[in-house]
C-alpha cells in the first residue's frame, strides 16, 4: 500500500514505465511486489491490469534471503472509476490508490483532489455524471 511505501524502499528506481497514458487515469493502485529481475516488464497475476512499474538501478540490491528485488507495479482492478466511473470509487480512491501525476523515479505519489473523485475524469463527463456535493 502506497502509505507502506518508504522512501529507502524505491531509492534505487532508475525509471517508471506507463504501459498506458496516465492522464487519462485520475488514479493508479500501487504496490511492492518481489520481482526476479531489476529491469523488463513484470508479470502481472492479479485481476485487471498492469498500467506501469518501475526499473532499478544497478545499484540496487536483491533480498539476501529469496534473492528478488523490490519493485512498484502500478495497476487498475476492473471496478475501478476508469472502467466504472458511477461505481464503488466515484468519489473515493481505494487506500493504496494515488494520482499518476504525482508520482516520479523514488517518489511515492499521493492523493489529490483529482485522484479522490474531483474534478470529474474525462469519462465521467462523458457520461454526463457529476460528482456528489458534500
Amino acid at each position: 500500500m502506497s502509505s507502506l511505501i518508504e522512501p529507502s524502499q524505491i531509492a534505487h528506481e532508475q525509471d517508471l514505465v506507463w504501459l498506458e497514458d496516465i492522464d487519462d487515469l485520475d488514479y493508479v493502485r500501487q504496490s511492492l511486489d518481489r520481482l526476479p529481475t531489476r529491469r523488463g516488464k513484470p508479470a502481472y497475476h492479479r485481476d485487471g491490469r498492469m498500467v506501469g512499474y518501475a526499473t532499478l538501478s544497478p545499484e540496487a540490491r536483491s533480498s539476501r534471503a529469496s534473492g528478488t528485488f523490490l519493485r512498484r507495479v502500478f495497476w487498475l482492478l476492473p471496478h475501478d472509476r476508469d472502467q466504472q466511473p458511477r461505481g464503488l470509487y466515484a468519489s473515493a480512491a481505494p487506500s493504496e490508490a494515488v494520482d499518476p501525476r504525482t508520482l516520479g523515479t523514488g517518489v511515492k505519489g499521493y492523493k489529490t483532489e483529482r485522484s479522490e473523485g474531483g474534478p470529474p475524469s474525462d469519462a465521467m463527463r462523458e457520461l454526463g455524471i457529476e460528482l456528489p456535493k458534500s
